[in-house]
């Protein structure tokens, strides 16, 4: 009976692997399909971009909304529902004849990715006890990072030698089997009785949606009266939003969750590596392909590297903060991301690619420490009826996160050259920087690292606040006891 019971959890942390593979696999695969994109579609850059931002934005917007949504109707249900949807919208992308199209197939992919995201880790929390969800994170981080990479590998061959619809009907066949063991081995163990927050749900909606398009508007374009309204009314809202949740019977977000001090200085952690790091990855490639004059598939090719150990070392390191808990494991992980962003703030017109494989290898390194551990220890100090709940704020606040960190790159990539040259170097359409564009443009991504540092040395300080993980305490005989507040 025991064997079979773990042989039904591999499989249904299988079906979740599998999803996590295809979104992560959809998160790099596009970007080398960008110039492919514009040419065939006759679009231009400024709205390709949103083929990426869109489903981000959706992404940020609706995972609490799909968490809470699990928890009522059951997180089987909308998980396996965020799969039909993520897979029927993938088909519709590869067939979309305008840009227009191919930019809504992919807000419905963003919803579909939204309920996946919003339900995986609440799933994992329900099959697995506190002990064990390290070592299940530590693979669902494997998994991103193993799908990461085979979207830099197939970007490039698929776009190349068949088509860029192809970069999505790649998740077709993949999706339609996580859907069939999906139906057949996950189902929901109890819901848990609660109403919607229909009113606090679209005013978060409302709100973060300016506030990000505000922002997004802001580094595409430059301050304007529009962006400037919308991102002044969007923080109005999130204000509104704060007093009238506070006085909810059943809020959107509750916040007397954040009581917890584990499960508060976790989230914002999430939120602040996010802030942190993605900006580096972003200006990494722009630096390989605008300063050294690399392809965009071979300046992929050389972060390679750190998705490879990332991905090797998450189980190991998940298990890790199971037996220790995740605040010293996921601390460590962001020093070591800074340590990566040192070794990169080296960099000049003439490194070797080898300086850049060094930094990607500590950072890879680090996130596998930060990430396992961190969402272990978010679900861990959740109720289980909130598991749905806590499950989208971790990946709300680190979406809105990693946003902001793209917002704050690019102003300063368009403080050293123009928006529209920096996105035609993201894209590989832009002729090699030389002279002085190249050497303001190195002292703009220093000045970019440095700012990132500042963010991940704040996420450190959050993490390390955080206190001690009651898994710890329990694991060690000291029984069921509160958990650090």
């Amino acid at each position: 009976m025991l064997a079979a019971k773990h042989v039904h959890e591999d499989i249904i942390l299988g079906v979740i692997l599998v999803a996590v593979l295809m979104a992560a696999i959809d998160s790099t695969i596009v970007l080398l399909a960008f110039p492919a994109i514009v040419s065939s579609l006759h679009s231009n850059l400024t709205t390709i971009i949103w083929v990426i931002l869109i489903y981000m934005l959706i992404s940020a917007v609706a995972t609490t909304q799909f968490g809470k949504v699990g928890d009522i109707y059951g997180r089987a249900k909308i998980f396996i529902a965020g799969l039909a949807v993520f897979t029927a919208s993938s088909f519709l992308c590869g067939i979309a004849p305008t840009d227009v199209l191919l930019i809504v197939f992919r807000a419905v992919q963003g919803l579909g990715g939204a309920m996946i995201a919003a339900t995986s880790g609440a799933i994992i929390a329900d099959t697995f006890g506190r002990h064990r969800i390290g070592r299940a994170f530590g693979f669902t981080a494997m998994a991103y990072n193993i799908g990461a990479l085979l979207g830099i590998l197939l970007g490039g061959i698929i776009t190349t030698f068949i088509g860029w619809q192809y970069i999505f009907f790649i998740n077709v066949p993949i999706g339609i089997v996580a859907l069939v063991l999906g139906v057949k081995y996950i189902s929901d163990k109890q819901t848990f009785a609660a109403k919607l927050d229909i009113g606090g749900m679209v005013t978060l909606a409302v709100a973060l949606s300016l506030l990000l398009y505000g922002g997004i508007g802001y580094a595409s374009t430059g301050t304007g009266a529009l962006n400037t309204v919308m991102v002044v009314i969007g923080v109005l809202l999130l204000a509104a939003f704060y007093f009238i949740e506070r006085r909810s019977e059943s809020p959107t977000i509750p916040f007397d969750m954040f009581a917890n001090r584990v499960f508060k200085n976790s989230v914002f952690a999430a939120m602040l590596q996010g802030l942190g790091f993605l900006g580096v990855v972003f200006m990494l490639i722009l630096y390989l392909q605008g300063v050294l004059g690399f392809t965009p598939l071979f300046a992929s090719l050389l972060l390679v590297p750190g998705y490879v150990v990332s991905g090797l070392l998450s189980p190991y390191m998940g298990r890790i903060s199971d037996k220790h808990g995740a605040r010293i494991v996921a601390t460590l992980g962001i020093a070591l991301q800074i340590l990566g962003i040192i070794v990169y703030m080296f960099l000049n017109p003439y490194s070797s690619v080898y300086l850049v494989i060094l930094g990607s290898l500590i950072t890879g390194i680090g996130g596998a420490m930060f990430w396992p551990a961190n969402s272990s220890s978010i679900m861990a100090h959740a109720e289980q009826s909130r598991f749905g709940i806590a499950s989208g704020l971790s990946r709300m606040f680190s979406t809105i996160g990693m946003m902001g960190s793209f917002i704050v790159v690019f102003v300063v990539a368009a403080a050293s050259i123009p928006r529209a040259q920096a996105f035609e170097i993201f894209v590989g359409t832009s002729a090699k920087l030389t002279g002085a564009t190249a050497s303001a443009f190195i002292t703009g991504m220093r000045f970019s690292f440095v700012a990132m540092i500042v963010i991940l040395v704040a996420a450190g300080i959050v993490s390390l606040a955080r206190g001690k993980d009651d898994r710890v305490q329990q694991l060690h005989g000291a029984g069921t006891t509160k958990p650090d507040r």
